[in-house]
């Protein structure tokens, strides 16, 4: 038995994603580059790359994992390419993406003829969370001014618009979709791919993936383009838990019980967000408050039910630790840094990486 805590990868929960997004490929004619700010797990990259045409990236080290971990297109973006990285980054790079005109205008000399393209921000998002809003007000993310994007026309192939964000409503990506086109669609007509970027829930269950194909496949007719999207969370929804086992358990106005991992280091999310992590079947009459092992105060995964009374060494699974987790994972207080396993489709469970002292050691100084 694998010592906890770990991810766990199920390669079965990941193979139903990647088969929505197989059918989406055919379907729409998008093409599909794994977000790998989201997930960047390469032990399973020899499963998503069947499935996907490459990955997109958002900085120097995520490019180059891209070329050489997962293969197929790698296009490159950055909020901001720093000059001793940029050449680094051209070397990796399918395409390279601008965050703004004067980025594309001080680096494209440098771009080796490779397709050149510019981050758009419409101004409108389905962000719930302004933290993460690409469209709040001062928004660094992208150009909309016309007296900005105009003078470098010439010198794109293409655009990348990401305002989506958990967006599970095809409604909603529909009509913020028309009023993008709205606004650009003289520039669409310019150049010859357009990425729509990631955020939309196309995976979950119930989802109009149909609805979406056949709204891609128009979009790409009528501007007669290249539509790319970059799923990261659509991609691995569901197919990772992390498991942990309880250290101990109190009471203090309520049963509570402490596990050897820490939303702070391992989940950094659902402190970023405030958010509870997901535990199912999440039933039974014995109800606890599922705390980190961190020093930080309000370390805490949330408050679940179970079948029995928890004890020590009792295991629990927290859900969706795919997305946004291990890219995130980090050596607070000196906490063990959960180990990576893979669940293959035939069901075993293998390690693919372990962390211990000298990997926290080397990551300072």
């Amino acid at each position: 038995m694998i010592q906890t805590p770990y991810y766990l990868i199920d390669k079965t929960r990941l193979l139903a994603n990647l088969q929505c997004m197989q059918h989406l490929r055919r379907a729409s004619g998008a093409r599909l580059v794994l977000a790998l700010k989201c997930f960047a797990t390469w032990s399973v990259f020899d499963l998503m790359r069947e499935f996907m045409d490459g990955s997109t990236s958002s900085s120097l080290y995520e490019v180059r994992l891209g070329r050489e971990k997962f293969g197929g297109e790698t296009h490159a973006y950055s909020v901001g390419y720093a000059e001793h990285e940029f050449d680094e980054v051209v070397d990796h790079a399918d395409k390279i993406i601008f965050n703004s005109a004067s980025q594309l205008e001080r680096f494209a000399p440098r771009s080796r003829g490779k397709p050149l393209g510019l981050r758009l921000n419409p101004g409108i998002s389905s962000s719930g969370f302004e933290l993460a809003n690409p469209a709040r007000p001062f928004s660094r993310l992208g150009e909309s001014d016309a007296a900005r994007i105009e003078p470098v026309l010439e010198r794109l192939d293409g655009f990348m618009i990401h305002n989506n964000c958990e967006n599970g409503d095809f409604a909603r990506f529909d009509a913020m979709l028309a009023e993008i086109e709205a606004r650009f669609a003289r520039y669409f007509a310019r150049v010859r791919w357009v990425s729509l970027g990631g955020g939309i829930r196309f995976t979950a269950p119930g989802y109009p993936l149909d609805a979406l194909a056949a709204r891609l496949r128009e979009f790409a007719a009528r501007h007669d383009v290249q539509v790319y999207l970059e799923p990261g969370e659509a991609a691995v929804t569901d197919a990772a838990t992390l498991e942990v086992s309880v250290l101990d358990t109190l009471h203090n106005g309520k049963p509570l019980a402490i596990v050897d991992a820490s939303t702070e280091a391992h989940m950094l999310d659902l402190l970023i967000y405030r958010e509870s992590a997901q535990v199912l079947p999440d039933a039974g009459p014995h109800r606890y408050l599922v705390c980190g092992r961190s020093c930080l105060a309000g370390d805490v995964f949330g408050e679940f039910a179970f079948e029995q009374p928890l004890q020590v060494g009792s295991r629990i699974s927290l859900r969706q630790a795919a997305a946004y987790t291990m890219v995130k994972k980090n050596w607070f207080n000196g906490l063990t840094m959960p180990s990576i396993a893979v669940r293959e489709l035939d069901g075993s469970e293998r390690l693919v990486r372990q962390f211990a002292y000298r990997d926290y050691v080397e990551s300072l100084s």
